[in-house]
């Protein structure tokens, strides 16, 4: 009658342990100290340019769950940016509902907006899927293009005509300032790097990894491997939502030209440079995307020059280091503290 309880008391003992371990409470020091005084120390200028690297964060972590667990190259990301940032504008306009309810409200469209585009999809993969989703990206850069985004007219499109005035659409209470809304922008980015962690340490995430191991013998083995890929679908795109959402808050406007489709090429060379199989990876990928160009202007550098350095990460991504920059740091760490290790055991 007492192995129960005893089984329970171990799990959870054994749980503990492991969410307490030193990388989980390193990790969380420093995101504390990042909420603190991460604006006081960077500034202004750099306080804008990290909230938008932290934004364009949550996307690459989409790509990474796609290609890193299920296999899957998807180059429409930053449009689904797009269309969060569109519902969230209009809606945002048009209700007088909190940023939080709009911000559900972008996930839960630009999640059913993702599933219903990459339906015709659904049975493609590698380079035939990389077309497709480009081929995507490039019709929503066009709907972009010809429909523009809500600025606070009237009509189903939003779109201010003539002489009326363009409204940006308000930040949210707590992050109306823009130290408040970089803390916002972490928190929320926090949270859905842990939906997508979840998804990844649970039972979906067995399933991809299944997928892409090998889809026949995930569907000998009961997977359905088309209900996964949707649920992969949903995830990523309602993650994405979230990311349009805080982006169009970030400034109150957007523009079509930021949401060409040479920027999904470029998400996602950012994804393999920072690594697709990790969150760090993600996080790394976020900052090279929108950081790195601005601190090279700030070097004197022309940073136009992103492209040649990607192009040349990219190389060294394929040849060398498959596991991107955050597999690097991984491998560098395990070496110091082996190191560590056996200096103490001397």
């Amino acid at each position: 009658m007492t192995a129960v309880p005893q089984r329970s008391s171990r799990i959870a003992v054994w749980r503990a342990e492991k969410l307490f371990t030193v990388r989980n409470v390193a990790l969380a020091v420093a995101l504390i100290a990042l909420f603190t005084a991460g604006p006081l120390v960077l500034g202004a200028y750099w306080t804008r340019i990290v909230t938008v690297s932290m934004i364009f964060a949550i996307a690459a972590a989409g790509i990474a769950l796609l290609y890193g667990r299920l296999g899957l190259v998807s180059l429409g990301q930053v449009s689904l940016i797009g269309v969060g940032g569109w519902i969230t504008l209009r809606v945002g306009h048009a209700t007088e509902l909190p940023f939080e309810l709009v911000l559900v409200v972008a996930a839960i469209g630009t999640g059913l907006i993702g599933v219903l585009v990459g339906l015709p999809a659904l049975r493609l993969s590698g380079l035939n899927l990389a077309i497709v989703t480009l081929m995507l990206a490039g019709a929503f850069e066009v709907v972009f293009n010809v429909t523009g985004f809500p600025n606070g007219g009237d009509g189903f499109l939003g779109r201010a005509q003539g002489g009326v005035l363009q409204q940006p659409l308000p930040r949210p209470v707590l992050g109306t300032t823009d130290p408040d809304y970089f803390r916002y922008v972490l928190v929320v980015s926090i949270l859905m790097f842990l939906v997508i962690a979840l998804h990844l340490s649970n039972r979906p995430g067995r399933a991809w990894a299944a997928i892409r191991q090998s889809e026949a013998g995930a569907l000998a083995a009961g997977i359905g491997t088309v209900r996964y890929r949707l649920w992969a679908l949903a995830v990523v795109s309602a993650t994405t939502g979230v990311a349009g959402g805080l982006l169009a808050a970030n400034a109150g406007l957007l523009d079509p030209i930021s949401f060409k489709a040479s920027q999904s090429i470029l998400l996602f060379a950012t994804v393999l440079i920072g690594g697709a199989f990790s969150l760090l990876g993600a996080a790394i990928a976020g900052f090279l995307s929108q950081g790195l160009p601005p601190l090279l202007d700030a070097w004197g550098v022309n940073g136009n020059l992103i492209f040649v350095i990607l192009g040349l990460g990219m190389i060294q991504a394929i040849t060398t280091a498959p596991q991107g920059i955050a597999g690097q740091l991984k491998g560098l760490a395990t070496r110091l503290r082996n190191r560590f290790t056996q200096g103490r055991s001397r």
